[in-house]
This record gives structure tokens, C-alpha cells and sequence, in this order.
């Protein structure tokens, strides 16, 4: 049976050894977060700290900290959620091996919400001012909730199953907020976003709901993308194997069985200053205006636990949801996106900024030279395809080419398409269109450009593991240059000089690039200002060169040519991402918290053995 609670929740994983307890006295104030990111890289167990300065609630941290653990929590229904997605996907599984999914009906029929009276929630009330004061990086704009259940109905339709779930951080104090104030924060292509825009439209406020914790199911149903109308409590009772039980208090539904439900109103049109926030990318969400809520009251279960994660330069905790909504959603590409076997949204480049795909070429299965026609017609589908939709850098390449190939491993995929491409035909970018919130290389917030590249066929090239002979005399404006990968060179350049000089710094060396030649190995080459950094390793260089570009500003080439719009180049394709002047702060650690962490986790220290 699924958990009722998230303290059922804890108390088995202490049971099992997968969580400790630690009562000394923590501060929640950038040490508690310290914390967790070093308890997540070190693949460390859940840790409930009992004793946090300036609040009475207990805090849980690194509760997903690991893949097994995240499965261990779902353990009772997740093979059976993720038979109800195969048989959506390939209905006919059900004829071939009818007693494999003979219980799928009856798994979804059983987890429909149920409404009661009365629940642990009612079972208190408390404050803002009480709640944990969590702040992650230096320079975030106030106290945040980062495991946040936001809860919204559709104005004008009361019901459980027209609710949408999402984890949209919420600012609980700073900037322009009076005590009674909580920041909202939204992105593109949210479910909240179409209930703001009726309420409005209606002239009403919305009534919005944040629970924070209970059943684990809940918060894994806040970030899954569910298909348009597929109510997330539906999939948080499958997921729970148990109703996920609700009550209404005024126009407010509160789930019951949450820690805390701080029950709030907004008003559209109305906006405040919310962040810096440091976000999942690696950097700094800057400080934009955006809705706020009312509080009215805020509620809490006798024995409340307050769940929080940090978010930063990926791998972080919230990685592990990723790879769960990975497992589950992964047999619905197929089904939903003809002709693509597999998407990849990479998570060492902050996920939106780049995603891979696998697709087919079977088009003109008569040509002798195939050349990407049906890849391009599944890239289009794939970027009005729910959240893929904000992927930035979207490469695909054919299954057929390579049966054994795999989008989880990174290197391979793009040592295959770089084998392959054609940068004078293979090149297809989208301009000034909508991008991720939280990416700040665009040309405004929520705007920029995408690019596809598409490849398939025989290779063309074989890829160098060394940099040419040409450049031993050194290449204009390159202080060092290194090969990060098969057929990847980063080159060492000084300061981005702006966008009104760039192509006039530029010139030099890409004519002196297209003289001297040798560069038929290397296709792709990443400009930046520290290439020892970004050749150190695979994560570095995917996090620099896809976080820090913007397509349609940021893609050169040696011996470019624009041909009836379609823009292309010989090669090397030059991608510079150098930092830019509208690019969010990097989120980097203050040194005292740093000091005092290592002194809890030194030896006679509270956190000696955990960290």
C-alpha cells in the first residue's frame, strides 16, 4: 500500500536505513542547503534535521536524493502505472498478453480523488512567519519553497479532476511583499498560466492552494507532464496506489493529507518584483515581476514535516524526477510523435537547452543518398510537442543509421550526428520565438530562437581526437584551444565585446580558419573564455555551450553563406558561448557557509559520517 503521509513516508525509510536524523541545531539560512547539494552528490541517504534555527517544523532533506530511492518510495504501484502507459501507448499489448494488464482498468478506477469533510491538514493553523526561512544561494531574493504542490482550479468548473498540480516556486518574503504576500512564479507553457488567463478574463480572482509535503506521490504528480486533461490527483492516487483524499474550504481544495496547505488568492493583472532565484540552469533567475498571492490562511498537520530540495548547475536532486517521468512517459513518444522512437531532454544543459532525438528517414527509401526529409517533419512535431516544445538546441538523427544507438549517451549521439551532418543543408533555425523562462540568452525574457539539426545517411567525415598541425602558429584571438570530444574543439577567446562588434571580431579568425584548412575532423567548434573549464569534462562542456548561446545570434561559420533564407556554412560550425551582457549570474557558494559545513561534517561534528 502506498503512503498516507509523508511521516508513514519517513518512518519506513528510517526503518530501512535510508534516512538518519540529526538534531543539532541548523541554519536555514544557505547552510541547510549547503547541506543537501553536498548530501546529493555524495548519494547520501534522506536526512530529517529535527532542530531548525527560527521555526518548530522538522525539515527533510535529499528525500529523491538517489534513482533507487525515488523507486523505492513508489515501489507498490510503479509497475503497475507504468503498464497503464505501455497499454495507452500500444493498446494492442493488451490482446497479446491479456493477463499482464488485466488490472490497469482497475488501478486507475481505484485512484479517482475522494472528497471528505476533515483531514491531518485542519489539524493545526500556523504562519508565514513560522514557516522554514529556506534560502539556497547568496544572492536569492528572500526565503523560498522549493517542493511546492501549487493547486489551481479552472474558474467556473468546481472539480477535482479540472485541477492542475505543478511545482512553481514560491517566494515567501523579500523584495515588495507585505507579511501577508508570497511571490508566484510561473513559466511558459504552465497549467496555472490558462487558469490566471480566465480568472481574468472572467474578473474574478483565482483561489490558489501551495501544499507542501505529503504523499510522495503528490510532488512527483506536480512535475510530471500529463497529457492535456489527465488529472494530476488521478495520477497521484495511481502513483500513491491510494484516492489522494481532498476538501474544500470556501472556493479553496485543500489535499488533506499535506503537511502544510497555505491557502492564498490572486489577483490577475496585478504584479511584484520575485528572485533572483538561483534556478536549475546554473544561474541566477533574475528579479521579474510577476503574480502574487493573498494569504489567507495557513494550515498544518499536528505532526508537520517540511520537505525541501535545491536546485542549481544539474545533477541536483531534481534530477531524479526527471529520470522517473523519464521511465514512465518514455513508451508514449512512439504513440504521440509518429516515426520518433526516444527524446532525450539533457540535464548536464539544463535540460530545455538542448534536447536529442531519435527519428526515421523512410521518406524516399529509393534515393541512393538519403538526406533528412522525415526528420525534419518529426523535429517540427516534436517542438509542439508539450514541454519539448522549449527545447532550444534540438538535434535528431536516424534509429535506422544505428540500431544500437542510445540518446543517454551523450558523447556517442553527437559523435554520430558530427560524423554525419552537413552544415550547408542540415541546419533549420526558428528566430525570435518563445524559449524557457529561466533562459537568459535570448534576446528578452521568455524570447529567443531554436535551431534543429538534423542528420542521417552514411558518415562523411571521420572525427579528429587532436587539433590540427595548421594551428601550431596559433589562430587569431585564441589564447588556448583543446579538443573536448571527437570531433569538438574548444578555443579560448577574450571577453564577449557585444553583439554590434562580434561579427567584426570574428572575421579574423574564421578567414584564417577557412585558409589554412585541416579542420575537416573537427565540424564543430565552441568559443568561450576558459576552455580548460570547458573541456574538462562532458558535463562542463554541454552546461557552457548550450546554456550560454542563443542560436540566431550565436552560430557562425567559416565560409557562411545565406542561400533563398536558408543559412548554412562549409565548416567549422562556430557556436560562441562566452558569456553575454544579459546573461544571469552563475550561482556560486559563499565561502563562510562552505567553512561552517565542513566543520559540521568533520569529525565530532553532528554531520561526521553523513556528508
Amino acid at each position: 500500500m502506498g503512503y498516507p503521509s509523508l511521516a508513514r513516508c519517513v518512518a519506513d525509510l528510517e526503518r530501512t536505513k535510508q534516512l538518519v536524523r540529526v538534531r543539532a541545531e541548523v541554519d536555514p539560512e544557505l547552510e541547510l542547503a549547503e547541506i543537501q547539494r553536498r548530501l546529493y552528490a555524495a548519494q547520501g541517504p534522506a536526512v530529517l534535521f529535527e532542530n531548525v534555527k527560527g521555526t518548530p517544523f522538522p525539515l527533510l532533506a535529499n528525500l529523491y536524493g538517489t534513482l533507487e530511492r525515488a523507486r523505492f518510495l513508489f515501489r507498490d504501484a510503479y509497475a503497475r502505472v507504468q503498464k497503464i502507459v505501455q497499454l495507452k501507448a500500444e493498446p494492442r499489448e493488451a490482446w497479446r498478453a491479456p493477463f499482464s494488464y488485466v488490472s490497469a482498468p482497475f488501478t486507475a478506477l481505484r485512484a479517482l480523488p475522494r472528497r471528505v469533510r476533515f483531514g491531518p491538514v485542519f489539524q493545526r493553523t500556523t504562519s508565514l512567519a513560522e514557516l522554514p526561512a529556506l534560502r539556497s544561494w547568496p544572492d536569492d531574493g528572500g526565503p523560498f519553497v522549493t517542493l511546492p504542490i501549487v493547486i489551481t482550479e479552472e474558474p467556473g468548473r468546481r472539480s477535482a479532476l479540472a485541477t492542475n498540480l505543478g511545482m512553481y516556486r514560491v517566494q515567501l518574503g523579500g523584495n515588495a511583499y507585505a507579511p501577508d504576500e508570497i511571490g508566484l512564479h510561473f513559466q511558459l507553457h504552465r497549467g496555472i498560466g490558462v487558469h490566471y488567463g480566465l480568472a481574468r478574463d472572467r474578473g474574478e480572482t483565482l483561489p490558489v492552494t501551495i501544499a507542501v509535503g505529503g504523499p510522495p506521490s503528490l510532488a512527483l504528480a506536480a512535475v510530471m507532464p500529463l497529457p492535456e486533461g489527465l488529472s494530476e490527483f488521478l495520477f497521484a492516487g495511481m502513483l500513491g496506489k491510494r484516492r489522494v483524499r481532498y476538501a474544500r474550504l470556501g472556493d479553496h481544495l485543500i489535499p488533506v493529507e499535506a503537511d502544510f496547505a497555505i491557502l492564498a488568492r490572486v489577483t490577475p493583472g496585478e504584479l511584484k518584483p520575485e528572485g533572483p532565484f538561483g534556478d536549475h540552469l546554473g544561474y541566477y533567475a533574475k528579479q521579474e515581476l510577476f503574480p502574487y498571492a493573498k494569504v489567507e490562511a495557513v494550515l498544518c498537520r499536528k505532526d508537520a514535516i517540511w520537505p525541501f530540495t535545491v536546485v542549481g548547475r544539474p545533477p541536483q536532486e531534481d534530477t531524479s524526477f526527471g529520470k522517473l517521468i523519464h521511465e514512465l512517459t518514455a513508451p508514449m513518444v512512439p504513440r504521440e510523435l509518429p516515426g520518433v522512437h526516444a527524446l532525450h531532454a539533457v540535464d548536464a544543459a539544463g535540460v530545455h537547452p538542448l534536447m536529442l532525438a531519435l527519428g526515421s528517414e523512410r521518406y524516399l527509401p529509393y534515393q541512393r543518398v538519403r538526406t533528412p526529409k522525415e526528420l525534419l517533419t518529426q523535429a517540427n512535431a516534436i517542438l509542439g510537442f508539450g514541454q519539448a516544445s522549449l527545447a532550444k538546441f534540438l538535434i535528431i538523427a536516424a534509429r535506422e543509421d544505428d540500431p544500437q544507438l542510445h540518446l543517454e549517451d551523450e558523447a556517442a549521439f553527437l559523435t554520430h550526428v558530427l560524423r554525419r551532418v552537413d552544415w550547408n543543408r542540415d541546419l533549420h533555425f526558428q528566430t525570435r520565438t518563445s524559449i524557457d523562462t529561466l533562459d537568459y540568452s535570448g534576446s528578452a525574457l521568455h524570447e529567443g530562437s531554436k535551431l534543429v539539426i538534423a542528420a542521417c545517411g552514411e558518415p562523411r567525415r571521420e572525427l579528429a581526437r587532436e587539433l590540427p598541425r595548421a594551428w601550431s602558429t596559433g589562430l587569431p584571438g585564441v589564447a588556448d584551444a583543446r579538443v573536448a570530444l571527437p570531433g569538438i574543439a574548444v578555443l579560448e577567446l577574450a571577453a564577449f565585446p557585444g553583439y554590434e562588434r562580434v561579427e567584426r571580431e570574428l572575421a579574423p579568425l574564421l578567414e584564417e580558419l577557412e585558409r589554412r584548412g585541416g579542420t575537416e575532423g573537427l565540424p564543430l567548434l565552441v568559443l568561450t573564455e576558459d576552455a580548460r573549464f570547458a573541456a574538462a569534462s562532458l558535463a562542463n562542456l554541454l552546461w557552457v555551450a548550450f546554456t550560454r548561446s542563443n542560436p540566431s545570434h550565436d552560430v557562425h561559420g567559416v565560409a557562411s553563406r545565406t542561400e533563398w533564407k536558408h543559412w548554412g556554412c562549409q565548416g567549422p560550425l562556430v557556436l560562441d558561448a562566452r558569456r553575454k551582457p544579459q546573461h544571469a549570474p552563475p550561482l556560486v557558494e559563499d565561502p563562510a557557509i562552505t567553512r561552517r559545513v565542513d566543520a559540521l561534517a568533520a569529525r565530532g561534528g553532528p554531520l561526521h559520517g553523513i556528508l
